[in-house]
Protein backbone atom coordinates (compact mmCIF):
# COMPACT_ATOMS: atom_id res chain seq x y z
CA UNK A 1 0.00 0.00 0.00
CA UNK A 2 1.18 3.29 -1.25
CA UNK A 3 1.91 5.60 2.04
CA UNK A 4 0.49 8.85 1.32
CA UNK A 5 3.16 10.68 3.96
CA UNK A 6 6.00 13.22 2.95
CA UNK A 7 9.72 12.54 3.58
CA UNK A 8 10.71 13.93 6.77
CA UNK A 9 13.34 16.42 5.32
CA UNK A 10 10.31 17.14 2.71
CA UNK A 11 7.89 18.07 5.50
CA UNK A 12 10.71 20.49 7.12
CA UNK A 13 11.36 22.25 3.68
CA UNK A 14 6.98 22.65 3.36
CA UNK A 15 7.07 24.10 6.85
CA UNK A 16 9.85 26.73 6.40
CA UNK A 17 8.45 27.76 2.70
CA UNK A 18 5.28 28.48 4.60
CA UNK A 19 7.10 30.74 6.94
CA UNK A 20 8.93 32.00 4.70
CA UNK A 21 6.13 33.64 2.49
CA UNK A 22 5.43 35.77 5.91
CA UNK A 23 8.13 37.60 4.99
CA UNK A 24 6.26 38.89 1.66
CA UNK A 25 4.05 40.52 4.08
CA UNK A 26 6.80 43.17 4.80
CA UNK A 27 8.99 43.54 1.77
CA UNK A 28 8.74 44.75 -1.71
CA UNK A 29 7.18 42.36 -4.18
CA UNK A 30 8.22 44.19 -7.35
CA UNK A 31 9.82 47.58 -8.52
CA UNK A 32 9.65 49.75 -11.74
CA UNK A 33 13.04 52.18 -11.69
CA UNK A 34 12.65 54.90 -13.77
CA UNK A 35 16.17 56.28 -15.29
CA UNK A 36 16.27 60.05 -17.44
CA UNK A 37 19.11 62.63 -17.95
CA UNK A 38 16.86 64.67 -15.61
CA UNK A 39 17.12 62.43 -13.09
CA UNK A 40 20.15 61.06 -13.25
CA UNK A 41 19.98 59.04 -9.04
CA UNK A 42 16.71 57.04 -11.04
CA UNK A 43 13.26 57.01 -9.77
CA UNK A 44 11.36 53.68 -8.37
CA UNK A 45 7.93 52.59 -7.73
CA UNK A 46 7.95 50.10 -4.81
CA UNK A 47 5.05 47.38 -5.30
CA UNK A 48 4.02 45.53 -2.11
CA UNK A 49 0.99 43.01 -0.71
CA UNK A 50 -0.42 46.40 1.07
CA UNK A 51 0.78 49.71 -0.66
CA UNK A 52 2.77 51.12 -3.23
CA UNK A 53 6.05 52.87 -2.46
CA UNK A 54 9.21 54.73 -3.10
CA UNK A 55 9.16 58.39 -5.38
CA UNK A 56 4.63 57.95 -5.79
CA UNK A 57 4.52 61.26 -5.68
CA UNK A 58 6.82 62.29 -8.47
CA UNK A 59 6.09 59.88 -10.92
CA UNK A 60 2.43 60.69 -10.59
CA UNK A 61 3.70 64.27 -11.77
CA UNK A 62 5.36 63.27 -14.59
CA UNK A 63 2.17 60.92 -15.65
CA UNK A 64 -0.01 63.87 -15.11
CA UNK A 65 2.03 65.75 -18.21
CA UNK A 66 1.33 62.61 -20.36
CA UNK A 67 -2.36 61.67 -19.59
CA UNK A 68 -1.48 58.90 -17.00
CA UNK A 69 -3.71 57.90 -14.40
CA UNK A 70 -1.95 59.07 -11.18
CA UNK A 71 -1.00 56.00 -8.74
CA UNK A 72 -2.86 55.57 -5.54
CA UNK A 73 -3.37 52.54 -3.28
CA UNK A 74 -7.27 53.04 -3.04
CA UNK A 75 -7.18 52.08 -6.86
CA UNK A 76 -6.09 48.78 -6.41
CA UNK A 77 -8.37 45.64 -5.12
CA UNK A 78 -5.08 43.66 -5.30
CA UNK A 79 -3.46 45.71 -2.65
CA UNK A 80 -6.75 44.38 -0.29
CA UNK A 81 -6.68 41.45 -1.44
CA UNK A 82 -3.05 39.72 -1.96
CA UNK A 83 -2.30 40.33 1.61
CA UNK A 84 -4.81 37.73 2.59
CA UNK A 85 -3.71 35.57 -0.18
CA UNK A 86 -0.24 35.70 0.98
CA UNK A 87 -1.79 34.57 4.77
CA UNK A 88 -3.93 31.96 3.64
CA UNK A 89 -0.90 30.11 1.16
CA UNK A 90 1.75 30.66 4.32
CA UNK A 91 -0.69 28.93 6.47
CA UNK A 92 -1.99 26.10 3.70
CA UNK A 93 1.96 25.03 3.60
CA UNK A 94 2.54 25.43 7.16
CA UNK A 95 -0.95 23.19 7.64
CA UNK A 96 0.36 20.42 5.02
CA UNK A 97 3.82 20.31 6.84
CA UNK A 98 1.80 19.29 10.03
CA UNK A 99 -0.76 17.40 8.94
CA UNK A 100 2.18 15.41 6.48
CA UNK A 101 -0.42 14.75 3.99
CA UNK A 102 1.32 13.61 0.17
CA UNK A 103 -1.97 14.82 -1.63
CA UNK A 104 -2.81 17.80 0.34
CA UNK A 105 0.43 18.88 -1.00
CA UNK A 106 0.39 18.02 -4.70
CA UNK A 107 -2.85 20.45 -4.91
CA UNK A 108 -1.72 23.42 -2.82
CA UNK A 109 1.90 23.31 -4.96
CA UNK A 110 -0.39 23.67 -8.40
CA UNK A 111 -2.99 25.97 -6.17
CA UNK A 112 0.12 27.74 -5.67
CA UNK A 113 1.78 28.09 -9.62
CA UNK A 114 -1.99 28.71 -10.10
CA UNK A 115 -2.16 32.08 -8.46
CA UNK A 116 1.45 33.41 -9.50
CA UNK A 117 0.10 32.79 -13.54
CA UNK A 118 -2.93 34.49 -12.32
CA UNK A 119 -1.21 37.43 -10.54
CA UNK A 120 1.56 37.83 -13.19
CA UNK A 121 -1.76 37.94 -16.19
CA UNK A 122 -3.42 40.71 -13.82
CA UNK A 123 0.49 42.74 -13.28
CA UNK A 124 0.08 42.89 -17.58
CA UNK A 125 -3.18 43.73 -17.35
CA UNK A 126 -2.66 46.61 -15.38
CA UNK A 127 0.41 47.94 -17.06
CA UNK A 128 -1.65 47.52 -20.59
CA UNK A 129 -4.23 49.59 -18.71
CA UNK A 130 -2.33 52.34 -17.36
CA UNK A 131 0.21 52.55 -20.29
CA UNK A 132 -2.31 52.66 -23.52
CA UNK A 133 -5.47 54.41 -21.53
CA UNK A 134 -4.12 58.05 -21.75
CA UNK A 135 -6.29 61.54 -20.69
CA UNK A 136 -6.62 63.31 -24.41
CA UNK A 137 -6.38 66.49 -23.37
CA UNK A 138 -2.53 65.99 -21.74
CA UNK A 139 -0.19 68.36 -22.00
CA UNK A 140 2.06 66.37 -23.76
CA UNK A 141 0.74 64.48 -26.36
CA UNK A 142 2.98 61.61 -29.12
CA UNK A 143 0.40 59.85 -31.57
CA UNK A 144 0.71 56.49 -31.30
CA UNK A 145 2.90 56.08 -28.15
CA UNK A 146 2.10 54.14 -25.03
CA UNK A 147 3.55 54.11 -21.77
CA UNK A 148 3.08 50.81 -20.89
CA UNK A 149 6.06 49.11 -18.78
CA UNK A 150 7.26 46.03 -19.44
CA UNK A 151 6.45 43.23 -16.90
CA UNK A 152 9.81 42.40 -17.01
CA UNK A 153 13.06 43.56 -18.31
CA UNK A 154 13.83 47.02 -19.46
CA UNK A 155 11.82 49.47 -21.95
CA UNK A 156 12.59 53.01 -23.35
CA UNK A 157 9.78 54.99 -22.87
CA UNK A 158 10.16 58.64 -24.51
CA UNK A 159 13.57 60.07 -22.78
CA UNK A 160 12.65 57.42 -19.96
CA UNK A 161 14.83 53.76 -19.32
CA UNK A 162 11.92 51.57 -17.37
CA UNK A 163 13.52 48.36 -15.84
CA UNK A 164 11.19 45.90 -14.20
CA UNK A 165 12.02 43.43 -11.58
CA UNK A 166 11.18 41.36 -8.99
CA UNK A 167 11.90 42.58 -5.95
CA UNK A 168 12.82 40.87 -1.83
CA UNK A 169 9.51 40.13 -1.83
CA UNK A 170 8.53 38.59 -5.10
CA UNK A 171 11.96 36.98 -5.40
CA UNK A 172 10.82 34.84 -1.84
CA UNK A 173 7.87 33.72 -4.30
CA UNK A 174 9.99 33.03 -6.61
CA UNK A 175 12.42 30.65 -4.44
CA UNK A 176 9.74 28.86 -2.31
CA UNK A 177 8.48 28.00 -6.17
CA UNK A 178 11.28 26.56 -7.07
CA UNK A 179 11.96 24.80 -3.60
CA UNK A 180 8.64 23.31 -3.81
CA UNK A 181 8.89 21.96 -6.96
CA UNK A 182 11.92 20.17 -5.84
CA UNK A 183 9.86 18.73 -3.36
CA UNK A 184 7.47 17.64 -5.73
CA UNK A 185 9.80 16.11 -8.22
CA UNK A 186 11.54 13.78 -4.80
CA UNK A 187 7.89 12.82 -3.73
CA UNK A 188 6.47 11.92 -7.18
CA UNK A 189 6.56 8.17 -7.33
CA UNK A 190 8.22 8.05 -11.37
CA UNK A 191 11.56 9.64 -9.49
CA UNK A 192 11.20 7.49 -6.23
CA UNK A 193 11.09 4.27 -8.28
CA UNK A 194 13.44 5.05 -10.87
CA UNK A 195 16.16 6.25 -7.76
CA UNK A 196 16.62 9.56 -9.87
CA UNK A 197 17.77 12.43 -7.76
CA UNK A 198 18.22 15.84 -9.35
CA UNK A 199 20.51 17.79 -6.88
CA UNK A 200 19.03 21.24 -5.35
CA UNK A 201 22.11 22.77 -7.10
CA UNK A 202 21.87 21.71 -10.97
CA UNK A 203 18.14 22.65 -10.63
CA UNK A 204 18.48 26.06 -9.03
CA UNK A 205 21.28 26.59 -11.78
CA UNK A 206 18.97 25.77 -14.11
CA UNK A 207 16.09 27.96 -13.51
CA UNK A 208 18.76 30.96 -12.73
CA UNK A 209 20.09 30.54 -15.93
CA UNK A 210 16.73 30.48 -17.96
CA UNK A 211 16.17 33.39 -15.86
CA UNK A 212 19.42 35.35 -16.73
CA UNK A 213 19.12 34.73 -20.54
CA UNK A 214 15.81 36.09 -20.89
CA UNK A 215 16.57 39.20 -19.61
CA UNK A 216 20.31 38.99 -22.00
CA UNK A 217 20.17 42.81 -23.05
CA UNK A 218 22.31 42.45 -26.55
CA UNK A 219 23.18 45.80 -28.42
CA UNK A 220 20.33 47.62 -31.02
CA UNK A 221 20.98 48.05 -33.97
CA UNK A 222 21.23 52.19 -35.20
CA UNK A 223 19.27 53.38 -37.60
CA UNK A 224 20.28 56.45 -39.69
CA UNK A 225 18.08 59.19 -40.16
CA UNK A 226 15.95 57.92 -37.10
CA UNK A 227 18.13 57.52 -33.31
CA UNK A 228 19.55 60.45 -31.65
CA UNK A 229 22.81 60.43 -30.33
CA UNK A 230 22.03 60.08 -26.17
CA UNK A 231 24.71 63.01 -25.75
CA UNK A 232 24.49 65.45 -28.38
CA UNK A 233 20.71 64.65 -29.22
CA UNK A 234 22.08 64.93 -33.28
CA UNK A 235 20.41 62.48 -35.33
CA UNK A 236 22.97 59.67 -36.41
CA UNK A 237 23.83 60.31 -39.82
CA UNK A 238 26.58 57.85 -40.21
CA UNK A 239 27.16 54.53 -38.58
CA UNK A 240 30.49 53.50 -39.07
CA UNK A 241 31.35 55.44 -35.59
CA UNK A 242 28.26 54.84 -33.67
CA UNK A 243 28.28 52.98 -30.14
CA UNK A 244 26.21 51.74 -27.49
CA UNK A 245 26.42 51.54 -23.68
CA UNK A 246 24.08 48.95 -21.81
CA UNK A 247 23.55 49.29 -18.12
CA UNK A 248 23.10 47.29 -15.59
CA UNK A 249 19.66 47.45 -15.74
CA UNK A 250 19.00 46.87 -19.53
CA UNK A 251 18.77 50.22 -21.09
CA UNK A 252 20.45 50.87 -24.13
CA UNK A 253 22.40 54.72 -24.82
CA UNK A 254 23.15 55.06 -28.26
CA UNK A 255 25.79 57.57 -29.68
CA UNK A 256 26.23 58.59 -33.13
CA UNK A 257 30.59 59.16 -32.06
CA UNK A 258 33.12 58.11 -30.01
CA UNK A 259 33.45 61.23 -28.45
CA UNK A 260 29.74 62.02 -27.92
CA UNK A 261 30.42 58.39 -25.75
CA UNK A 262 33.40 59.66 -24.08
CA UNK A 263 31.90 62.97 -22.84
CA UNK A 264 28.79 61.38 -21.24
CA UNK A 265 30.65 59.31 -19.31
CA UNK A 266 33.28 61.93 -18.01
CA UNK A 267 29.83 64.14 -17.32
CA UNK A 268 28.57 61.10 -15.22
CA UNK A 269 31.78 59.53 -13.23
CA UNK A 270 29.12 57.02 -11.52
CA UNK A 271 28.02 55.80 -15.46
CA UNK A 272 30.63 53.91 -15.53
CA UNK A 273 30.17 51.66 -12.63
CA UNK A 274 26.42 51.15 -13.91
CA UNK A 275 27.55 49.78 -17.16
CA UNK A 276 27.11 46.84 -18.03
CA UNK A 277 28.83 46.28 -21.76
CA UNK A 278 30.14 48.96 -24.32
CA UNK A 279 29.96 48.66 -27.71
CA UNK A 280 31.17 50.15 -30.60
CA UNK A 281 30.75 50.02 -34.22
CA UNK A 282 33.16 47.72 -37.05
CA UNK A 283 34.67 50.89 -39.13
CA UNK A 284 34.93 48.41 -41.94
CA UNK A 285 31.98 46.01 -41.44
CA UNK A 286 29.07 46.53 -43.94
CA UNK A 287 26.10 45.32 -41.48
CA UNK A 288 27.66 47.58 -39.17
CA UNK A 289 28.09 45.32 -36.91
CA UNK A 290 29.16 45.68 -33.21
CA UNK A 291 32.20 44.93 -31.26
CA UNK A 292 32.90 44.55 -27.61
CA UNK A 293 35.14 47.39 -26.46
CA UNK A 294 37.07 45.23 -24.66
CA UNK A 295 37.80 43.74 -27.40
CA UNK A 296 38.27 46.28 -30.02
CA UNK A 297 41.13 48.05 -31.85
CA UNK A 298 40.82 51.74 -31.83
CA UNK A 299 42.38 54.12 -33.95
CA UNK A 300 42.63 58.10 -34.02
CA UNK A 301 43.03 59.95 -37.67
CA UNK A 302 41.31 63.50 -38.59
CA UNK A 303 42.69 62.59 -42.03
CA UNK A 304 41.25 58.58 -42.29
CA UNK A 305 37.93 59.22 -40.31
CA UNK A 306 35.62 62.08 -40.38
CA UNK A 307 33.45 61.41 -37.30
CA UNK A 308 30.31 63.43 -37.22
CA UNK A 309 31.17 65.15 -33.62
CA UNK A 310 35.01 64.97 -34.51
CA UNK A 311 35.79 62.54 -32.41
CA UNK A 312 37.47 61.22 -35.67
CA UNK A 313 38.14 57.42 -33.75
CA UNK A 314 37.34 54.23 -35.58
CA UNK A 315 37.07 50.47 -34.13
CA UNK A 316 38.17 47.31 -35.42
CA UNK A 317 37.76 43.72 -34.75
CA UNK A 318 40.82 42.37 -36.25
CA UNK A 319 44.69 43.57 -35.16
CA UNK A 320 45.69 43.15 -38.75
CA UNK A 321 43.02 45.56 -40.15
CA UNK A 322 43.67 48.29 -37.77
CA UNK A 323 47.88 47.27 -38.11
CA UNK A 324 47.44 48.02 -41.74
CA UNK A 325 45.93 51.31 -41.55
CA UNK A 326 48.23 52.09 -38.32
CA UNK A 327 51.05 52.99 -40.63
CA UNK A 328 49.53 55.98 -42.75
CA UNK A 329 50.58 59.08 -41.63
CA UNK A 330 49.16 60.79 -38.67
CA UNK A 331 47.15 57.71 -37.48
CA UNK A 332 47.35 56.95 -33.57
CA UNK A 333 46.80 53.61 -32.18
CA UNK A 334 44.60 53.81 -28.83
CA UNK A 335 43.88 52.12 -25.67
CA UNK A 336 39.95 52.52 -24.07
CA UNK A 337 41.67 52.78 -20.35
CA UNK A 338 43.68 56.15 -21.72
CA UNK A 339 40.44 57.19 -23.36
CA UNK A 340 38.81 57.06 -19.60
CA UNK A 341 41.71 58.74 -18.29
Amino acid sequence: MKSNKLKSVNRVVILLSGIALIAVLFTPIWKIQLDAPQYPEGLELNIYASKLGGNVDIINGLNHYIGMRTLHKEDFTELVVLPYIVVCYALLFIIVGIRNNKKMFRLSFFLFVAFGVIAMIDFWRWEYDYGHHLNPDAAIKVPGMAYQPPLIGFKQLLNFGAYSIPDIGGWVFIGVGIILFLVLLREFPFIRKTKLKTPLAVVVLFFATMFFSSCTVNPEPIVAGKDQCFYCKMTVTDLKFGSEIITKKGRILKFDDMHCLLEYIKSNPAEITQTKDIYVTDFLSNEHQFINIKNAFLLRSGELFKSPMSGNIAAFTKKEEAGKLELYKNVTALAWNDLLK
